[in-house]
């Protein structure tokens, strides 16, 4: 086991203030599930009482309702890319909340149409089949709503992971877009044939300010503000650089770019307007500071939309949705903090790297030497901030660090004391996490964010 220091050991920087975790997680859960206790009031209010198997099972319907619907607001606001959800939780912790959100969500509503057919079938003394046609056919909007039932139905199979690794981010991401067909389709009948709210204008009104409310969060920061900074900031391509085998830097310039407020660590979802890729906008971060004429992403190619940027053309318009994400000096706790790379990983931690303060220490892994994207850049920051960076690699054997608590011991004997910020693939990341729990570093001082969303 050996690694490769590239410059002289680290010295110690200006402390950074300790920090206590932040509160916004917890306040979130919080609202969501006052909100969620509001619905279960709902029912409650609305209930007189409940007689007999047809009234349990009606009931039942009627709360798995309640709570698909309120739940489909809370999906789409926690993907409403709100700045202030964005950046005090991350991207990818809101991402994996809207993804367990949906798997409860995809189970409420066929459990809400199962048991109100079987209830209302019970009720009026006809068959299951019966009492659905009469359903589907004769009750206002439900004709939408089943048009909803199987478009969430197909969006969480295709959203599966074993469905969702055989398509590219591309594919599902319009894909999922069916999910706010859906949440529009079967909105009419939650007040038409709800008997929380037939006759019951409060809650009519609630419900609807509720989903205008959420609407509103979602075609501002998804419509309007893209749409606004593209014409204010007016950014393009620049040049477009080879960093390694396969991967590229991408330069772009723009006007009044501190206007954005992006910081080291944080993502734009990027557009460029040229043939095959002004449909789609895919994350990328940010590769060194930004400046406020210039940002720079650097891209591995892993698909088609990575592998064409290669060959954008100087002057392309790009429109920039963001700055997104959490990945920042803000997440910080403790005036030590190693930076774990892998592969193009290193392209957040590279702007860290630039702008952390304090004693920084980096390791960066790759297959082969010559895959060490933007090492020259490294080595000059190292240099510059008498700072350590390891680089590992497969290929030699020799050079190669395994991901256990012992070797990162080897390197950071009180790595425990550190701050961690890790970026890299699926594979790495949940090896590094489990190998630095094992060196004693807390969880909530092991930072990460994924673009597996």
């Amino acid at each position: 086991m050996s690694a490769i220091p590239h410059a002289r050991p680290a010295a110690p920087g200006g402390a950074a203030p300790r920090r206590r975790p932040s509160p916004a997680p917890l306040l979130l859960r919080g609202v969501i599930g006052a909100g969620a206790c509001g619905v279960l009031l709902l029912w409650w209010s609305g209930t007189s009482s409940v007689a007999g198997p047809e009234g349990w099972l009606t009931g039942a319907g009627r709360i798995t309702g309640l709570l698909a619907g309120y739940s489909c607001a809370v999906l789409v606001a926690l993907m409403a890319r709100v700045p202030l959800l964005d950046h005090s939780l991350g991207s990818d912790r809101l991402a994996r909340w809207h993804a367990a959100g949906g798997r409860y969500t995809i189970a409420l509503v066929p459990a809400h149409t199962l048991l109100i057919i079987w209830g209302y079938a019970l009720t009026s003394g006809g068959g299951v089949l019966h009492e659905t046609t009469t359903l589907v056919l004769g009750y206002p909007d439900m004709l939408k709503a089943t048009a909803a039932l199987g478009l969430l139905v197909a969006t969480g199979v295709l959203s599966a992971r074993a469905a969702r690794r055989r398509m590219s981010y591309e594919t599902w991401h319009y894909l999922h877009l069916g999910t706010y067909l859906a949440v529009f389709l079967a909105f009419g009948h939650q007040l038409s044939d709800g008997a929380d709210f037939v006759g019951r204008r409060p809650a009519q009104l609630a419900w609807y300010a509720l989903y205008a409310g959420v609407a509103a969060l979602f075609l501002w920061y998804r419509c309007v503000v893209p749409v606004r900074r593209a014409l204010r900031h007016r950014l393009r391509v620049v040049e477009v650089r080879p960093e390694a085998p396969g991967v590229v830097s991408v330069h772009l310039a723009g006007e009044r770019l501190t206007e954005l407020g992006a910081r080291p660590g944080q993502f734009f979802r990027w557009r460029f307007l040229a043939p095959g890729l002004w449909w789609t906008a895919n994350p990328y971060s940010l590769s060194a500071p930004p400046l406020p004429h210039h940002l720079r992403i650097t891209v591995k190619e892993a698909g088609g939309h990575s592998a064409a940027l290669a060959r954008l053309r100087p002057g392309t318009r790009v429109w920039a949705e963001g700055p997104y994400g959490a990945f920042t000096e803000a997440r910080r706790r403790s005036p030590k903090v190693l930076l774990l790379a892998g592969g193009v990983g290193i392209t957040p931690l590279r702007a860290l790297f630039e702008t952390l303060p304090g004693e920084i220490t980096l390791i960066y892994r790759a297959r082969r030497p010559q895959d060490l994207a933007l090492r020259a850049e490294l080595d000059a920051i190292a240099a510059a901030r008498g700072t350590t960076v390891h680089y590992v690699v497969d290929e030699p054997a020799g050079y190669a660090l395994p991901l256990t608590a012992r070797a990162l011991k080897s390197l950071l004997p009180d790595l425990a004391s550190h701050d961690v910020y890790l970026c890299g693939p699926p594979g790495m990341t949940r090896a590094a996490r489990r190998a630095l729990r094992g060196a004693g570093v807390p969880g909530h001082r092991i930072h990460h964010e994924s673009f597996e969303f």
